[in-house]
C-alpha cells in the first residue's frame, strides 16, 4: 500500500489512534510523516490491514518508545489495551504512562488494575514504588505488605519492608524485615544494608556480617563491606582501623568517592588537615561532578587559615548542589 495514497478515512483513523492519547507536542501532520515512514511503516500498514490486532499496535508502541517518541506510542499502548485488557498489556502501558510523566494517570491506572488482576503482584510492586519515590512511604509499605500477604516467602519484598521502614524511623522493625529477607535469600545487597545500619548504631554485628561476605567472595571484588567496616571502626573512634578499611576499599576500586570523603573525614577529625586535604583533592579530581569533596577541601582550607581558597572551595561545591545547607553556612560565615 502506498502511503500518500491512504484513503481518507483510513488515515483519518489512523491518525485518532495515534494522537488520541499522550501525543503531546506532536501536531498530527508530524506524526503522520513519522508513522508512515521506516522504521514504523510495515507495522502500519499491518494495523490498516488488521486494526483488530492488539499484538501489532504494542509491536508499534515498543518500537517508538525505542526511539524515544513515548508520547506518540502511548495510544499504542492505549489501543492494545483497550483490545486485549490483560496484566500483560497493562503494564506496558503503565510503562508508557510514567515514561512520558502521566503518574496521576498510572496511580490511577495502576489501582484500577489491582482490582481486575487481584493475583498479579507486580500491580502492588510498581504503585508501591511509585507512593516511595514521592515520599509515601507509609503506602508503599500497604502495597508492599499485600506482596508478602500473598507470597511471605518473597525475599525482595522483606528486603523492600526493611528499607520502608527505616525510612519510617522504624529502625528495629526494618533490622527485623531486612535480616528475615537476609535469611530466606543471602545476597549482598541485603547483607550490606543490615551491616551500614549496624555499623551506624555501633553495633559489632557489622564486623561479623561485613566478614562473612568477604569470605564469600571468591572472586575477591567486594568492595563495599570493607567501606562498611570503615564506617563502624570511625563510628567507634578506633581510627587508625577505618582508615586501614577506607584505604582497602579505594585500592579495590579507586573510584568509590564515599571512601575517600570518609577517609579525609577521619583525618580532618584528628586535626591532620595537610592529610585530610590530599585525600580530598583526590576524591574531586575522582568526581569532579561531586560537592561533598570541595566543600571538605574548603574545611580544610579554612581550619589551615586560607579563607579565600576554602571561600571559593564552598561556592563550587554550592554551585554543584544548590541545596548543600552546610557550604551556604559557611559561605555566609566567611562573608561576614
Amino acid at each position: 500500500m502506498k502511503h500518500g495514497n491512504l484513503p481518507g478515512y483510513l488515515l483519518g483513523a489512523l491518525l485518532i489512534v495515534a494522537c488520541g492519547c499522550g501525543g503531546g507536542g506532536f501536531k498530527k501532520q508530524d506524526v503522520q510523516k513519522i508513522l508512515l515512514h521506516p522504521p514504523y511503516s510495515s507495522v502500519t500498514d499491518s494495523i490498516q490491514q488488521f486494526p483488530d490486532n492488539p499484538d501489532l499496535y504494542t509491536e508499534r508502541g515498543t518500537l517508538l518508545s525505542q526511539n524515544n517518541k513515548h508520547e506518540i506510542a502511548t495510544a499504542d499502548f492505549k489501543k492494545a489495551w483497550d483490545l486485549k485488557p490483560n496484566d500483560t498489556t497493562a503494564l506496558q502501558y503503565i510503562s508508557n504512562l510514567l515514561m512520558i510523566n502521566k503518574t496521576k494517570d498510572a496511580v490511577s491506572f495502576l489501582k484500577d488494575c489491582i482490582t481486575r488482576f487481584p493475583e498479579n503482584v507486580n500491580f502492588h510492586r510498581r504503585l508501591g514504588e511509585l507512593y516511595e519515590q514521592s515520599g509515601q512511604y507509609d503506602k508503599a509499605l500497604e502495597q508492599n505488605d499485600e506482596i508478602l500477604r500473598k507470597d511471605s516467602s518473597n525475599f525482595e519484598a522483606w528486603y523492600t519492608k526493611g528499607q520502608l521502614l527505616v525510612a519510617l524511623k522504624d529502625t528495629l522493625g526494618g533490622i527485623k524485615a531486612l535480616e528475615h529477607s537476609y535469611e530466606l535469600q543471602p545476597v549482598n545487597n541485603t547483607g550490606l544494608a543490615i551491616a551500614i545500619i549496624y555499623a551506624e548504631r555501633h553495633d559489632q554485628k557489622a564486623l561479623v556480617l561485613c566478614d562473612e561476605m568477604i569470605r564469600n567472595d571468591s572472586s575477591g571484588l567486594l568492595v563495599e563491606p570493607y567501606y562498611v567496616k570503615g564506617v563502624y571502626f570511625s563510628g567507634v573512634k578506633q581510627y587508625k582501623a577505618a582508615i586501614a578499611q577506607f584505604d582497602e576499599s579505594i585500592k579495590r576500586d579507586w573510584k568509590f568517592t564515599d571512601a575517600y570523603d570518609d577517609n579525609g573525614i577521619v583525618l580532618f577529625d584528628q586535626k591532620l588537615y595537610d592529610s585530610a586535604l590530599h585525600v580530598f583533592t583526590m576524591a574531586a579530581t575522582v568526581s569532579n561532578t561531586v560537592a561533598d569533596p570541595y566543600f571538605w577541601i574548603g574545611r580544610c582550607q579554612e581550619a589551615m587559615g586560607n579563607k579565600e581558597q576554602a571561600l571559593r572551595n564552598y561556592e563550587r561545591a554550592l554551585s554543584l548542589d544548590p541545596g548543600f545547607v552546610e557550604a551556604a553556612d559557611r559561605i555566609k560565615k566567611l562573608e561576614d
